[in-house]
């Protein structure tokens, strides 16, 4: 589980976020919002990405503050520009990179990479060059290169916003068919009708939480 506690996040004078407090179990989770409602300082919340000024983030009792290595082994976080996530030229390169620094063993490290690569068909683009990629095809090998860290729960800020029609989804059925927890931020109304809650931000606070069918509508009206 992941719950805030009384979270109150600022950057400089800026108010951010004021007074969240969640529990945090459900396998799919939406989050949305207009921009600067907050939503995507509290996805970097969840990771330890940026730490609260005041309140506590903890994923299975872990605080986010003080056991951050730990935290970011159960909690993986896929950024909404896949550029800002790639770190190695090639792909097979940067899926491995990560589990290199756990110190696995290479017949693991390949296995996850082979596994992975099947999965999403991109087998035949291990060697690829990573920055000759498509837009859908660097959001994949960033989601991957998530997965392949096996951790509890996957958290995406926007995955989809740089994507066009087909590519986004792909990603849909990528992120609906991995077995972790998922929390997705997104302005894609569609992509969450499916998942077990949505909450919504507005001016840095939680201003509905609860299932698509009540929270979707609610924050259509809010827009107008």
């Amino acid at each position: 589980m992941i719950e805030l506690r009384d979270v109150d996040l600022s950057f400089g004078d800026r108010a951010v976020l004021r007074g969240v407090s969640l529990r945090l179990s459900e396998r799919r989770i939406g989050v949305i919002g207009a921009n600067g409602s907050g939503k995507s300082s509290f996805m970097r919340l969840l990771n330890g990405l940026v730490l609260p000024n005041r309140g506590t983030v903890t994923v299975d009792g872990l605080d986010t503050g003080t056991h951050g290595k730990d935290v970011r082994r159960k909690v993986g976080f896929v950024f909404q520009n896949p550029d800002n996530q790639i770190v190695f030229p090639v792909v097979e390169e940067d899926l491995a990179f990560g589990m290199k620094n756990l110190d696995l063993p290479k017949d693991q490290i390949a296995a996850r990479i082979n596994e992975v690569l099947a999965r999403y068909d991109m087998t035949d683009l291990r060697e690829y060059p990573a920055h000759l990629l498509s837009g859908g095809q660097k959001q994949l090998l960033a989601i991957s290169g998530v997965l392949v860290m096996e951790p509890d729960w996957l958290v995406l800020d926007e995955p989809t916003t740089l994507l066009d029609l087909r590519n986004t989804r792909r990603i849909a059925r990528a992120i609906d068919g991995v077995n972790q927890h998922v929390i997705m931020a997104t302005h894609d109304l569609d992509l969450i009708a499916g998942f077990d809650r949505v909450i919504l931000f507005d001016q840095g606070k939680v201003a509905l939480d609860g299932p698509p069918a009540e929270v979707v509508p609610a924050y259509e009206r809010m827009m107008g």
